[in-house]
């Protein structure tokens, strides 16, 4: 097996990944989202985005499994149900992005990142709600679902804008962390296959990204214990906050090169 990769890395930069795996994996026990955000996010900061991006897809995809079936068979076949369309369009758009991820520029790719980052962490820091209507609800996902599917392709997220939406529909807050786990899920294997198809994820890539899953799922475990026992809500605060100076870092290396 080759380790060229993490000898390049060297120890110092391998204990910040684990870390900033640890920590996403916190916030996703908390909040039920936001692992790849902060996983791209912390490791953009000093590795190279694209690899930060590989880092982030197998823990993605453990997590997100975990949370999927964490309510049983039974609410993820009615999850299915109800949010098809949301699932369908998202797996397409999240397939055709990726491949075009793999071509842009590095200084590009740092934007394609830090925008969202900013924006989606503003918007929810500034307290701003959508509100849709339910009778444009079913059409709502295939709009929804393609915003998501970009951002995931470009960026390897698409929780926070998947949150935003079923905010704006009135998701009760039980059913919520199951589509949650759902539309994660589903998109985190879509990501899986693209990146396979697009090189950003090889042998040594995959490897960087399967010894960030322990440590993700150590946070998930303590963040479960979290949830019960923090004020929520300032939790949430903070960890925005976090995302927001992480993607004007990344915005910086966009603009300074």
């Amino acid at each position: 097996m080759d380790f060229s990769l993490f000898s390049a890395l060297g120890a110092p930069l391998v204990f910040a990944a684990i870390f900033v795996a640890v920590f996403a994996g916190v916030v996703k026990g908390t909040l039920g989202f936001a692992m790849p955000l902060i996983i791209l996010s912390g490791l953009g900061a000093f590795l190279d985005p694209k690899l930060a991006l590989a880092g982030l897809i197998l823990p993605t995809v453990v997590s997100n499994a975990l949370q999927t079936f964490r309510g049983g068979i039974a609410q993820f076949i009615e999850t299915v149900q109800l949010f098809w369309r949301y699932l369908l369009i998202i797996g397409i758009a999240i397939f055709l992005t990726a491949q075009v991820a793999a071509q842009l520029p590095t200084r590009v790719f740092y934007g394609a990142l830090a925008v969202p980052v900013i924006i989606v962490s503003l918007i929810q820091l500034l307290g701003f709600r959508l509100t849709i209507r339910p009778e444009n609800r079913l059409k709502s996902q295939w709009v929804m679902g393609g915003i998501s599917g970009i951002m995931g392709g470009l960026a390897g997220t698409w929780g926070p804008t998947t949150v935003l939406y079923l905010l704006a529909i009135d998701t009760p807050k039980n059913r919520q962390m199951v589509v949650q786990g759902v539309i994660y899920g589903f998109g985190s294997f879509i990501l899986f296959g693209a990146h396979l198809n697009s090189g950003i994820l090889n042998a040594q890539t995959a490897l960087f990204s399967a010894m960030l899953v322990v440590p993700g799922i150590i946070g998930m475990m303590i963040g479960f214990r979290i949830q019960d026992r923090l004020n929520q809500a300032l939790f949430r605060k903070l960890t925005l906050i976090f995302l927001m100076i992480a993607g004007v870092n990344l915005l910086r290396r966009a603009i300074m090169g």
